[in-house]
């Protein structure tokens, strides 16, 4: 499995690399993908997404505009989690609010910021950016 991370603010990006890509391989340790998945970190939202979505062609878009790292990788986490729903597990879509694919991402996205923070406490500082 090959994920391409695509960012539209390239200072951002070159700045937060380190910690990007870390989080990215803790988030295969805890949920494996089988396809190939490409992460788009964009400065403005498209459509209707609010601060990330997840499409059926393996696409995860992150809003970074006006948000502190942490907030960014926790919506990484939980569109992941997501991903993770529909790919592995074959769970339909379901509700946005209050459903159960919902919920469980909310509740394991908050989780997996966590521990990839106890795990790695060196990127303290990095996550409030």
């Amino acid at each position: 499995m090959k994920v391409t991370v695509v960012h539209q603010d390239k200072d951002r990006a070159s700045r937060n690399k380190e910690v990007c890509d870390r989080f990215i391989k803790f988030l295969f340790s805890q949920y494996p993908l089988k396809h190939d998945l490409k992460i788009f970190f964009l400065k403005n939202r498209i459509g209707e997404m609010s601060t990330g979505s997840r499409s059926e062609n393996h696409v995860i878009k992150v809003l970074t505009k006006n948000r502190i790292n942490r907030d960014i990788l926790r919506t990484l986490a939980h569109e992941w989690v997501h991903e993770y729903q529909m790919d592995i597990m074959k769970r339909e879509r379901g509700q946005d609010i209050g459903g159960k694919n919902e919920n469980e991402a909310n509740a394991l996205s908050g989780s997996l910021i966590k521990k990839f923070e106890k795990k790695f406490p060196n990127f303290e500082d990095t996550m409030y950016e």
